[in-house]
This record gives C-alpha cells, sequence and structure tokens, in this order.
C-alpha cells in the first residue's frame, strides 16, 4: 500500500508539473524537503531523550503490572470466554498497559504471546475468534495516556504549546477506543459474522498453530512488568510532601489564571504551561518513592533517543519530499480544491486529509505528513493542532491487523476489521470536534 502512495506522490507530482509548468518549484521542494527531514530527525533527539528518559523511570517503578492489576477486572468483563488463569488474559493486559505508556517496543512481544495464547482457544483454527477481533479492535484504537511522539514533534518545531494536544488526544483515543468495544461487541452476535460459517480450507486444520514471537523480544518486555521494591514509608512521605507543596502552588496559580482568562480559555492557559513540568514531577517523585536510581535510569533510557531519531530519518525523507512535491506542483491544491466543498460542510478541513488517509496504513508516513503538515501551516494553527489529534487519537490498523493475525495464521477476521474502521472514524470525528472546543480561538 505504501509503495503506491508513495508511487502515486511522485508520480502525480511529476506528471502535474510538467503539464502546468511548475517543474522548477517541484524540483526545489524535493531537495529543500530532504535537508529539513534530517533536521527535523535532528532537532528530535533532544525531546526523544528527554520522554525515553522520563518513561525509563516509569518503566523501572513497576508502574506497567500496577495498570495491568488495575485493568483486569474491566478485562474479566470484556472477554468472558477467557479464563481468569489463562495466559492469554495476563498478556493481553500487559499489552494494553504497554500501550498506554507508550511502550510500543514492549506492547508488540506482549500482543504477539497474547494473540498465540488466544489461539489455544479457538475451536476454528484459521477464523478470528471473538476475543481475537475485540483485542485487535481495542489495539487499533491506540488508547495512550501521553502522546510522547506528537509532543516531541511540536517541540522541535517551534510550538509555543507542545503540550496542549495532551487532554484532547487522550479523550479522542479513549472515544476510538469505546467505539471500537461496541461495535465489535455488536457485530460479534450477527448470524453473518458467526464463525461456524467460515470451514477451513481442506488439510489446513493442523497449520493454524501459531508461530510464538521472538523470545529474546517477550523476555525483554517481560522484565519491564516486574514490580520494583516497595516504596519506604520515608520515601513515601517525602514525595507526597512535595506532592502537596505542588498542589498548594498549582491552585493558587489556577485561581490567577481564572481571573485573567474567562470561559474556558484559562484551562488552556494552565494546561499550556504546567502540564509537561506535572508531568515531570510525578515521574520523578513516583521513581523516589519506589527506589529507582532516577539519574541513572534516565541517562539510561535517553540512549535511546538518538537510535529512534536516526532510524526514522529514511522515513521521514520518503515522505516529507513526496507531499512537498505534491504541493509544490499544484496538485495537494487540485484535490483540496475537490475535497473542500464536501468536507467543509462537515467541518473537517481539507488540508488535513493526508493525514486522515495515511495513518491507518503506517505510523512513520503518518509522523511524516504530521511534520509538514505543522511545517507548512505551523504547528499552533488549528491545522497543526488537528493534525497531531488524528495522530494521536488512532492506530495504524493494518499494520496492527497484518502483524498480529499473520503471527497465528488467521486468514478470515470476520468483523475485526469494521470495528477497526470504525474505531478509526470515531477518533477522527473525536478529534476534530475536540479540536474546535480546545483549539476553536486558533482560526479567530
Amino acid at each position: 500500500m505504501l509503495n503506491g502512495i508513495f508511487l502515486v506522490l511522485i508520480a502525480g507530482s511529476v506528471l502535474t508539473a510538467a503539464f502546468r509548468g511548475t517543474m522548477p518549484r517541484v524540483t526545489e521542494a524535493s531537495l529543500t524537503a530532504a535537508k529539513a527531514s534530517v533536521d527535523l530527525a535532528l532537532g528530535l533527539i533532544g525531546q526523544m531523550a528527554l520522554w525515553l528518559g522520563m518513561m525509563a523511570i516509569v518503566r523501572e517503578g513497576g508502574l506497567l503490572r500496577s495498570i495491568a492489576r488495575g485493568l483486569r477486572p474491566l478485562m474479566r468483563r470484556l472477554f468472558p470466554e477467557v479464563p481468569d488463569d489463562h495466559p492469554a488474559m495476563g498478556s493481553m493486559i500487559l499489552n494494553l498497559a504497554a500501550n498506554m505508556l507508550g511502550l510500543g517496543n514492549a506492547a508488540t512481544p506482549f500482543g504477539l504471546k497474547a494473540m498465540t495464547e488466544l489461539n489455544t482457544l479457538n475451536r476454528y483454527p484459521g477464523v478470528a475468534t471473538n476475543s481475537m477481533a475485540l483485542f485487535l479492535s481495542i489495539n487499533a484504537a491506540g488508547v495512550a495516556i501521553l502522546p510522547l511522539g506528537a509532543v516531541a514533534v511540536r517541540a522541535a518545531l517551534g510550538s509555543k504549546d507542545p503540550a496542549g494536544i495532551v487532554l484532547p488526544s487522550f479523550l479522542s483515543t479513549f472515544s476510538a477506543a469505546l467505539t471500537a468495544v461496541v461495535v465489535a461487541k455488536l457485530l460479534e452476535k450477527r448470524a453473518r459474522f458467526r464463525p461456524e460459517r467460515y470451514t477451513p480450507e481442506p488439510g489446513k486444520e493442523s497449520t493454524a498453530a501459531a508461530k510464538g514471537p521472538d523470545a529474546a523480544a517477550l523476555e525483554k518486555a517481560e522484565q519491564l512488568a516486574v514490580d520494583h521494591a516497595p516504596a519506604s514509608p520515608r520515601r513515601r512521605a517525602i514525595a507526597l510532601g512535595l506532592l502537596a507543596l505542588f498542589l498548594v502552588a498549582l491552585v493558587r496559580e489556577a485561581v490567577r489564571v481564572r481571573a485573567e482568562h474567562p470561559g474556558f480559555d484559562w484551562v488552556r492557559v494552565l494546561m499550556s504551561e504546567w502540564t509537561l513540568p506535572t508531568i515531570m514531577l510525578a515521574i520523578v517523585l513516583f521513581g523516589l518513592a519506589r527506589h529507582v536510581k532516577i539519574y541513572e535510569v534516565f541517562i539510561s533510557g535517553a540512549k535511546e533517543g538518538f537510535q529512534i531519531a536516526i532510524v526514522i530519518i529514511p522515513f521521514l525523507v520518503a515522505i516529507l519530499v513526496g507531499i512537498a512535491m505534491f504541493r509544490a506542483s499544484g496538485a495537494m491544491d487540485t484535490l483540496i480544491g475537490v475535497l473542500s466543498p464536501v468536507t467543509s460542510r462537515l467541518g473537517f478541513p481539507a488540508e488535513a486529509l493526508p493525514m486522515a488517509l495515511i495513518k491507518p496504513l503506517s505510523g512513520s508516513g503518518a509522523l511524516g505528513v504530521m511534520s509538514e503538515t505543522m511545517k507548512t501551516y505551523g504547528p499552533d494553527s488549528f491545522i497543526g493542532y488537528l493534525v497531531c489529534l488524528l495522530n494521536a487519537g488512532t492506530e495504524t490498523t493494518f499494520y496492527v491487523l497484518a502483524v498480529y493475525f499473520g503471527s497465528v495464521q488467521v486468514r478470515v477476521m470476520r468483523h475485526t476489521l469494521l470495528a477497526c474502521l470504525s474505531a478509526d472514524l470515531a477518533g477522527y470525528v473525536a478529534a476534530t470536534s475536540l479540536c474546535y472546543l480546545f483549539f476553536g480561538w486558533a482560526t479567530r
């Protein structure tokens, strides 16, 4: 799919430029975008190092296991056909907990392990079970507490409010996840999606056993879920005392800001100035209470920032160059002109359409589109905020389906795709609505 998208961008740009006489602009745009993509990746190193270091403290403190324990009662209700003591339940809980913390590298091995265990309960080999469909639908919604990637890109592009998307992006992705659960539960009861309707191909019954996830990756991920030493009363008292002082200052500031900014705008102002420092303080105090060597652990986690920034350079170059050429040739203006009358009536700017189209296909491609759009319209513009919410509010649906179902050789997805796409649509609607609610002032 990405091969086709890249072909359309390059071929469409060159052909459009050939007929419209914009070839010099396309040439300049390709060279400029290639340089800008590398500059952007290098600018991300500091932000990625900062937040990967912070998340390492969270991980070392055992928060992953704590979140997993909190999710267990809910998971029993969502997956009644999975026994409480079955290995699939624990793997699913750890996968969702890792996703919520933004630990994608740990979430994937847990997810693959969960699919392997769920397949042991499958009475119809090669056909997705209700639990598989629901599990992947929730994964495709991509529930995340903190959209670190989008915040880092916004900061690298000079946003005055890089963390302003934290609350609306969480609400957006929660809406998508809730929709995924409701749609999956409704569709699984329909006669056309009953698993017994799908007969495995002759001779294929014995080949449905799943190939397990990479053992080394799973072992590393499981280490992240181990509880750290419990907090001592003295350390807990120190952390709570510092937190109490901070809350007093926060309340005082909230009262002052409320007096100067009537209406809902005071919430935005307070979030803009206090969100990131609050999160950093909470993480450090959590590490203190859990006997974490916060400095050493932070340094260890921050080292990954450089590696990630280097890895994403080729993806950024491909997408940023393709979109820059497409825009410079005039093809983007033509496409926006055709779609704008329809999308504008729905309140969705046509300029954000590339983001909505590529997000279900590729996470790296979506990162490139988000970055290029914010460079064009500004990170603190309405369009800039919207593409961030679109990116943070949904997951790479087709990638999730391909990797997870492929790991257990499931050929028939049943209602999974419909549930995932419904979650994507709900995430887009929620992102647009929340963008108007939180950032409508940006268009004035």
